[in-house]
């Protein structure tokens, strides 16, 4: 899969199918490959857009500047270099901000919006929490005990009735060849803590939906709806048996409601 320079990254990014192009933004720590689980089934309907944002993934160097509205910038300069002047849009939990953020500020470059488990700002509890997190990253903790620590966070509590999957993504985790470094991590976190677009979203053009899984502890649904009803007609859903990986643990779910607001006209 192709590499190309912006913004002084080389920017790792997969094309699949064809069609309306719909783009796909990672959260925290997470890249292109965290899309595995809806892609086949979304790329039968659209050409289906995945990039590493800037630290994180086969995009270098990791170590480089990050924030928000840069994630966003190299976004859309990847999207001119595809040739395209609108697409689809849906960003999961940090790629939610850099959606929102995009949809914002190139409001003719989004035909249509969809925001997963994420909101306008972070809180302060999630804010601390990720910071813990990096200081255990940088201080060498167990990556066993780290990554079963974020999965607390981000998997339901059937998730975790099947010890197998649980011992599986762990490994998973562990053994994955492009590891996100400490000083990356910290950067995503920080870049997470100082955006806050609140008083933008009356100002959101674009089709909107907000997804929540019904157990997300990170943005709960209450936090997802509050910003479903900020944005101008947005629609709001909540897919049962799922916390903040909603495509992870709810793929087929996860994709018919995708799938439904895309085709709605």
């Amino acid at each position: 899969m192709p590499n190309t320079v912006i913004n002084n990254v080389d920017l790792y990014y997969e094309t699949h199918g064809q069609g309306m192009p719909l783009v796909l933004l990672a959260g925290l720590a997470s890249d292109s490959q965290s899309w595995l689980p809806v892609i086949e089934r979304l790329s039968r309907h659209y050409l289906v857009i995945t990039l590493d944002n800037r630290g994180v993934g086969r995009t270098t160097p990791q170590d480089i500047e990050t924030s928000i509205p840069q994630m966003v910038d190299d976004s859309v300069k990847l999207i001119k270099h595809l040739g395209f002047s609108s697409v689809n849009i849906l960003g999961h939990s940090m790629g939610g901000f850099v959606a929102l953020d995009l949809a914002i500020r190139y409001p003719d470059c989004v035909h249509k919006l969809i925001l997963a488990g994420t909101a306008a700002s972070n809180s302060i509890r999630n804010n601390v929490l990720f910071s813990d997190l990096a200081t255990c990253l940088e201080t060498g903790m167990d990556p066993e005990l780290w990554f079963r620590n974020i999965f607390f966070w981000i998997f339901s509590e059937q998730f975790f009735e099947n010890e197998a999957a649980v011992k599986e993504a762990v490994r998973y985790a562990i053994e994955y060849p492009y590891p996100q470094s400490a000083i990356a991590f910290r950067n995503q976190v920080q870049a997470i803590a100082r955006y806050d677009c609140t008083k933008a979203l009356s100002g959101v053009t674009a089709e909107t939906m907000v997804i929540s899984g019904k157990e997300d502890l990170l943005f709960p649904p209450e936090v997802c709806s509050r910003l479903a009803q900020a944005i101008p007609g947005a629609t709001f859903s909540v897919i049962d048996k799922a916390a903040h990986s909603i495509h992870m643990e709810q793929p087929q779910v996860f994709t018919d409601c995708v799938l439904e607001f895309l085709r709605h006209r």
